[in-house]
């Protein structure tokens, strides 16, 4: 059966071949056609009262790319292995974001399988992959995808992402994909012709708005429901990251995102599996993850960059651009989640966000390092290895839901750059305008001069991890120090206590001591041996539990710790 909603059309063909098969209205704007002998490996196109052959909206395999025919892909076909896959919750989860397409030298689904076994040994429950759905050329970030309900060939198409989920769920690995619900790529997309997919007047950076509220909206909105739902359901993953939802234009009584929410948790039920929505937000809004039952959109977390920029700004120094305000920010995100929370917000020019401290810490998804932190920078640099070893151990002894970014764990050399591969010699030519003109008031003065041409090949190559750095010694202990920090965390219920109101921080200029119960995690982020107080309270002193410098010690209450050095304490029960 062949079906498609083109409530403007009134003749729609299925052409199969060069035969083209009329199709009947079957009401609300839909059209449907048996064909007989079409099936699974079929390939098809639409034509809308004779115009054009295009590829159908929900496409689920697009074999030859954007701009090739649509082929019909039986989800049944494929023979799962994770029976046993019960899934996982998100509450002291530890998260792995990664670009397939630069994880590995192949940039495949089957290669990064071969590398599953060094994430389960580093001790992360949850792999986040960067979106999947085709794109112009043969590279791209993934966030000028367009036909939404497919899988890029340069992956490995579906079945590749089959494969890379069985095997994850084999090796007690949560997936969760990343998907982009608030634009469309500007090539190849062939959405318009068919309705009102995009909205009238609104827009964004990344181009128009999609149509959530408009005339027309029902169907729309059915649209990404149901993608959302196919990808839970028909690709057994684990969670969705909600792309940028501060771009999503919804007036609605209703938000899509609750909407959302409410189908994937009947999905759940039924499924009987934890099913994880995370949103992607600028609006420092807590109403993103607040129980429906509460008045909000009820999706299990959102990611914050306020932690992001805090832990950055201690660990680096620097204050460019939106970081300017999150000097000495960290003893307050440590504890109320977000630094901006109704605070003056000089990047924005106005005052921005609200209180979040009564949400679970698990429910704000934080990281030191993600693809658009580093992306965002003009060569794609990452924090220096000594830097992150400071900004990791505070991130993995927080109260949050830490998220790596693939490499960090072994401090890799490799940038992470902006890369496209259009294939219009306007968008291809463009590109590099566009990207300098998203970072005007970043602070990026020099990004013009340094940032390498998106479109060349050498700029994707250059943001392949590179593997055989694992064979030094300085990556192979910067390794030993990730997965120490994150079995600490699985050790000691203290740290992936979400509680935020029983987090204290003490701090001074270039020093702070965590209180996590009866642990300490101090840590001096100058360029100076200190001396600092920890505080034991109603505990004796204690013993350290890990410390990134072995020349850190503790004497009584007074931890000594070496210049750029961190360190985890455990005091003793007092008598």
């Amino acid at each position: 059966m062949f079906e498609v909603w083109a409530p403007r059309a009134t003749a729609v063909d299925v052409e199969i071949g060069e035969v083209r098969y009329p199709m009947s209205s079957a009401g609300g704007g839909w059209w449907t056609a048996e064909v007989s002998g079409a099936g699974h490996g079929t390939d098809y196109r639409f034509r809308l009262d004779g115009g054009e052959a295009l590829p159908d909206p929900r496409t689920r395999w697009q074999p030859e790319g954007i701009f090739g025919p649509s082929r019909v892909y039986d989800h049944g076909r494929f023979e799962w292995g994770d029976a046993l896959w019960k899934g996982r919750d998100l509450p002291g989860a530890v998260i792995y974001e990664l670009h397939i397409g630069t994880f590995t030298p192949e940039g495949t689904f089957d290669a990064a399988i071969g590398k599953l076994e060094h994430l389960a040994e580093l001790g992360v429950d949850f792999v986040e992959v960067m979106p999947v759905p085709p794109v112009p050329g043969g590279r791209n970030w993934g966030y000028d995808g367009v036909d939404l309900w497919a899988v890029t060939e340069n992956y490995g198409g579906p079945d590749g992402l089959k494969r890379f989920v069985d095997a994850c769920h084999r090796r007690g690995l949560g997936v969760i994909l990343d998907v982009v619900y608030n634009h469309l790529g500007p090539s190849g997309n062939f959405l318009a012709p068919f309705g009102p997919y995009f909205h009238s007047s609104a827009s964004s950076f990344w181009g128009q708005a999609v149509n959530l509220d408009g005339p027309g909206s029902d169907e729309v909105r059915a649209y990404f429901v149901g993608n959302a739902l196919q990808w839970l359901r028909d690709y057994h993953v684990d969670g969705l990251r909600l792309d940028a939802v501060h771009a999503l234009h919804d007036d609605r009584a209703v938000h899509l995102l609750e909407e959302i929410a409410v189908e994937t948790e009947a999905l759940s039920a039924a499924v009987g599996r934890p099913l994880t929505l995370i949103a992607e937000s600028d609006l420092n809004d807590p109403r993103l993850m607040t129980p429906r039952e509460a008045g909000g959109f009820g999706l299990a977390a959102a990611w914050n960059d306020d932690v992001h920029h805090a832990l950055h700004v201690a660990a680096t120094g620097e204050r460019h651009g939106y970081y300017d305000d999150f000097y000495g920010a960290l003893p307050k995100v440590l504890t109320r989640a977000y630094y901006h929370d109704g605070t003056y917000s000089s990047f924005r020019g106005r005052s921005h966000g609200r209180p979040a401290s009564h949400v679970p810490g698990y429910r704000f998804v934080c990281c030191a390092q993600n693809h658009d932190q580093i992306g965002n920078r003009a060569e794609g640099d990452r924090m220096a290895p000594e830097a992150l070893r400071l900004a990791a151990g505070l991130l993995l002894t927080s109260p949050f839901t830490p998220m790596l970014f693939m490499g960090e764990e072994w401090g890799t050399r490799a940038p992470f750059l902006f890369f496209t591969d259009h294939v219009e010699p306007h968008l291809r030519e463009g590109e590099g305008d566009r990207r300098r003109r998203e970072f005007v008031g970043f602070g990026y003065d020099d990004w013009a001069d340094k940032a390498p041409d998106p479109g060349e090949e050498m700029t994707f190559l250059r943001s392949k991890l590179d593997w055989s750095e694992l064979d030094d010694d300085a990556h192979r202990a910067h390794l030993d120090w990730y997965r120490a920090l994150i079995a600490l965390r699985r050790a000691h219920p203290e740290l992936t206590d979400p509680r935020l109101d029983r987090v204290r921080v003490d701090h001074g200029e270039s020093w702070l001591v965590v209180h996590r119960g009866g642990l300490r995690v101090a840590a001096n982020l100058g360029p100076v041996a200190l001396t600092v107080k920890l505080g034991t309270g109603r505990f004796a002193p204690g013993h350290i539990l890990l410390a990134s410098d072995p020349s850190a010690t503790v004497e009584g209450e007074e931890l000594f710790l070496p210049p750029r050095s961190l360190a985890v304490v455990r005091l003793d029960p007092s008598l």
